[in-house]
């Protein structure tokens, strides 16, 4: 009896069970293909057992009780020249410095119509300056969701951490369509999933400096097919490892649900997953309440932005702080409080106080006294800000 013949012999007494029917197997080719299958899953399981509990930073695992304070959504070094919107005829001459006192207003209201605005790794000592502030006001970590595409500069991030005792977190993946280099676009799901998992177990852009959330992952409206991998892509990461995810949506209130279609379709976890933006993107409340129920953490993170004409979108009427703190109040009262994240998403200069901007402890300083005045108790604060991002951190 040949070893083919031997194999076929005892697979048919022994009726070896296939992993993925109930036949059983019936050649070499398959058998190997099942002892892969089950190095995957027991390589897997040690991946998702090593990280288990923990929260991991720019400088290695922590306690999630040892985060304090969390702004979910924020950037700390960083290009924005991917969506560099062109000033209005006449305002050329201004945007070319709008850093000066008489022209900080229009600044504010067109804060992508000037390059050097959109350039905020230039200002790595403000930014520490400011996290030192963050710190003293009561904060604790930082979810820093620069991706690939928008220069992800990670040794910087944990420079940044280690001089202010600040927790970093940083995030793996890809930005939107227009950021993908041609080489990204080309990567099947399979080889996107694989550098995401790269990035979180072993570290990014030639560093040993590993992330801790995949995101925030960037799509636009419609999605298009290179977005549509990554996120697929984000999905199977997120089965393999147990992580957090965080998600940019388009500019359109159907963006968030079909981004939600796309990842349960692939395998991930909506309820440790964020849709970021919401503050400028879904306003009906019938309609918000109907995505509320998709399961995903609800983020409102563009506090201190208040401008009249949002250029990506011109449709999108800017809600105020106000309008913004009155939403959080609808959601906890419809029983959301558990889902709800806070951030500013910082990510132009002209938002730091250096330029007379609100900076990180905006949230801290002035929204939270609001919030208590607007009725919503200590113990929902401390939800919002602590134990939320927390539990969204911690890999399962």
């Amino acid at each position: 009896m040949n070893h083919l013949s031997t194999f076929r012999f005892f697979s048919h007494e022994l009726q070896l069970p296939c992993s993925s029917c109930a036949g059983p197997v019936s050649t070499w080719a398959e058998l190997a293909c099942r002892k892969q299958q089950r190095n995957k899953e027991s390589s897997r399981t040690a991946t998702m057992s090593s990280l288990s509990g923990k929260v991991q930073t720019v400088l290695g695992l922590v306690d999630p009780e040892k985060l304090g304070r969390t702004m979910t959504h924020e950037h700390l070094t960083m290009t924005f020249e991917c969506c560099y919107f062109a000033p209005a005829a006449g305002d050329e001459a201004v945007a070319v410095n709008p850093f000066q006192m008489q022209h900080m207003h229009w600044l504010r209201q067109n804060p992508y119509s000037c390059r050097e605005n959109l350039l905020l790794q230039q200002e790595t000592d403000a930014v520490r300056d400011e996290l030192r502030v963050y710190s003293q006001a009561g904060g604790g970590a930082i979810v820093e969701n620069t991706t690939t595409g928008l220069d992800r500069d990670l040794p910087t991030l944990k420079r940044l951490a280690q001089d202010t005792g600040v927790h970093i977190i940083a995030g793996a993946g890809y930005y939107v369509d227009c950021t993908h280099s041609e080489a990204t676009k080309s990567m099947t799901v399979e080889q996107l999933t694989d550098v995401m998992v790269r990035e979180v177990m072993n570290g990014a852009d030639g560093t040993e400096i590993r992330c801790g959330v995949i995101g925030e992952i960037g799509t636009g409206w419609p999605i298009t097919d290179s977005e549509t991998r990554v996120l697929r892509a984000t999905a199977h990461a997120q089965t393999r490892l147990g992580c957090p995810v965080i998600i940019h949506p388009g500019r359109n209130p159907a963006a968030p649900a079909e981004v939600v279609r796309i990842l349960q379709e692939a395998g991930g976890d909506i309820s440790k997953t964020v849709m970021s933006h919401l503050d400028r993107t879904i306003f009906d409340e019938g309609e918000l309440l109907e995505f509320a129920k998709l399961g995903s953490y609800l983020e409102y993170d563009l506090f201190g932005t208040e401008m009249l004409n949002y250029p990506y979108n011109m449709e999108v009427d800017m809600p105020s702080d106000s309008q913004r703190v009155q939403t959080l109040a609808f959601l906890v009262k419809e029983g959301y409080e558990d889902k709800i994240l806070v951030a500013h998403d910082i990510h132009t200069k002209n938002r730091l106080t250096k330029f007379g901007g609100h900076g990180y402890s905006h949230i801290l300083q002035n929204i939270v006294p609001k919030m208590l005045i607007r009725g919503f108790t200590q113990h929902q604060v401390d939800k919002i800000l602590i134990h939320n991002p927390k539990h969204w951190l911690t890999f399962k």
